[in-house]
């Protein structure tokens, strides 16, 4: 059990969103925050670090746990699991496009629970260690018509420059190269973050910070309200 994982309630039926938390506190589980709408729950992801979030569908504002769950695979990318009353085929095949770790239904029983929370945090784990054992420690990059090995891990950070991307080393060097902050940074390992939306930067290589900006390698680099939560954590 991982039990040092932060979790997150995000349901509008008061009564039984502390049932689930009581339930799942009972497990031994870390619940940190409980809300009951799409606009609260993206204001405390961007102040927390949290591991896990259950979402209902059904909330109390005019926006859903569709909505949330587009939010955090945009901004957050931890896993979800929803837990709901709806069993329209239609609801269903939009959640499953948000590739929820479970789709739990009203009423539930505490082994579902138990284990739905248990596969999504192993498998949440699983799929980060299988990413960066599948990232080359290297990449190949053009200066000057030459291609030079460049470890990945002594790239400090990636400027997006209309279609160009300038990418910066420890050693000062700069590379361009012709892609998207998007594809690129499927290509680098777990320590690569997108700070807004044009920096990536390797967080390994930041000396000094402050929750508006980073600094690396003298150059300072604006951070955007997504990426704060993450800054908030290395605090904490």
């Amino acid at each position: 059990m991982q039990t040092n994982f932060k979790i997150l309630i995000v349901e509008d039926n008061v009564i039984i969103a502390d049932d689930l938390e009581q339930i799942i506190e009972s497990f031994g589980y870390n619940v940190i925050g409980n809300v009951i709408s799409y606009e609260r729950a993206v204001s405390f992801l961007e102040k927390n670090r949290v591991d896990l979030v259950l979402i209902d569908i059904d909330l109390a504002t005019e926006k859903t746990g569709l909505d949330l769950a587009n939010y955090i695979n945009q901004y957050i990318q931890v896993p979800f699991i929803y837990v709901t009353s709806n069993l329209d085929d239609q609801t269903i095949n939009i959640a499953a496009k948000t590739k929820p770790s479970a789709y739990l239904v009203k009423p539930f029983d505490n082994n579902t629970i138990y284990a739905s929370i248990e596969v999504a945090i192993t498998n949440y784990i699983e799929e980060k260690v299988d990413h960066n054992q599948n990232k080359k420690d290297h990449l190949f990059l053009k200066k000057n018509n030459l291609y030079h090995k460049v470890k990945t891990d002594h790239i400090s950070y990636v400027k997006s420059d209309n279609i160009y991307l300038e990418i910066y080393t420890i050693e000062n060097d700069k590379f361009l190269i012709r892609n998207t902050l998007k594809s690129f940074l499927t290509e680098l390992p777990s320590n690569f973050y997108k700070c807004n939306k044009s920096h990536i930067i390797n967080i390994n290589n930041v000396k000094t910070f402050n929750l508006n900006y980073v600094f690396i390698n003298d150059k300072q680099i604006t951070v955007s309200k997504e990426f704060k939560p993450y800054l908030k954590s290395l605090i904490n």
